[in-house]
């Protein structure tokens, strides 16, 4: 248990003072984490708080990947603490759409970028489409559907009405694997080839199915079937 608060600790040290002199780069996760806490408990500052969350979820993406509920019932933490954690990464993965959005979703590693951030937290597959203008720049993303620990589902009229609806000129399907191993599943492959067909009929492009994963140093962290050359 801590014996210090964090007001105790020097100036230069404490995360607050720290951010407003050198910037939010310049400070860890932990303590990042700590001012949106500004405070601990008995005995555990806002900073070890934040420690004990980082070592119990192991990832930032894993906190993200909670709902505020789940937070809340963490020993120190409560309802308040757990809404501002939730505000900050809903903000996070706000601005990283804003700032992908504007370019042309031509590329998977855009997709990703777009979407990745959000998707590979997830603890459900969601099936999205990305709908698309003639210049491939982004018109509006919608989720179809919300599936399983390991599955969703969705007929092709179900993924093709919102590009019907908002005249889109192409569209990108995206969903994410809980798992983390974006590797297409047969049941992905087969979804896959009859939407490529329901497509063509509806002189809709179909410019690529994306599967969302998690960062891995073996791969990437995501699986594109454009890239892979099965949109044929």
């Amino acid at each position: 248990m801590s014996s210090y608060t964090i007001q105790e600790l020097p100036e230069g040290d404490r995360p607050r003072e720290k951010l407003a002199r050198l910037g939010a780069s310049a400070l860890s996760e932990a303590e990042l984490i700590a001012i949106l806490l500004r405070v601990g408990m008995k005995g555990v500052n806002a900073l070890e708080l934040a420690q004990q969350l980082l070592v119990k979820y192991g990832t930032l993406a894993a906190l993200a990947r909670c709902s505020v509920a789940e937070i809340a019932k963490i020993k120190g933490i409560g309802t308040a603490k757990a809404v501002q954690l939730a505000a900050a990464f809903g903000l996070g993965q706000r601005l990283a759409f804003e700032t992908i959005a504007a370019q042309p979703m031509d590329q998977p590693g855009m997709i990703y970028e777009l979407l990745g951030a959000e998707m590979r937290t997830l603890g459900r597959e969601s099936l999205r489409v990305i709908l698309l203008d003639t210049k491939l720049h982004l018109i509006r993303v919608e989720e179809v559907s919300l599936g399983s620990l390991n599955e969703t589902t969705a007929h092709p009229r179900e993924i093709l009405r919102p590009a019907l609806i908002h005249a889109a000129f192409a569209f990108v399907l995206v969903h994410n694997h809980p798992s983390g191993d974006p590797t297409p599943s047969e049941a992905d492959r087969r979804l896959t080839r009859k939407l490529i067909e329901c497509a063509n009929l509806l002189q809709i492009r179909f410019n690529d199915h994306v599967v969302i994963g998690a960062p891995h140093a073996a791969r990437l962290p995501y699986f594109s079937f454009a890239e892979a050359g099965m949109m044929q």
